[in-house]
């Protein structure tokens, strides 16, 4: 569900005061915990690291970005590969073919 129109978008004040310091030229990275914020028009230019829960992921805040919110540019989860044994086979012919180490027969 998303927020009232009355209320407006939620942007942490911290963060907010945060960025009136600086100028979009500055290339500092503004740390932030707060993945509920929306974008605003001020912080385009701005590069915002995201915390995930681990680190805190550099994000660069472009036009496009106004209105979403910053916790859609920082996955929290790894995807690791699906499948076992017959997926490394597989990945591993990919990768020979790719490169060409495809030996001559005798």
């Amino acid at each position: 569900m998303s927020r009232s129109l009355k209320k407006g978008p939620f942007t942490d004040p911290k963060l907010l005061k945060k960025i009136s310091k600086f100028q979009p030229r500055d290339k500092t990275v503004i740390k932030t915990w707060s993945r509920a914020s929306t974008i605003t028009p001020e912080m385009v230019g701005f590069t915002i690291g995201v915390h995930n829960g681990k680190i805190h992921i550099p994000v660069l805040i472009i036009e496009d970005m106004v209105g979403h919110k910053l916790g859609e540019f920082s996955p929290t989860r790894k995807f690791m590969r699906h499948g076992g044994r017959i997926q490394k086979g597989i990945e591993q012919k990919q990768a020979e073919a790719a490169t060409g180490s495809v030996e001559p027969k005798k």
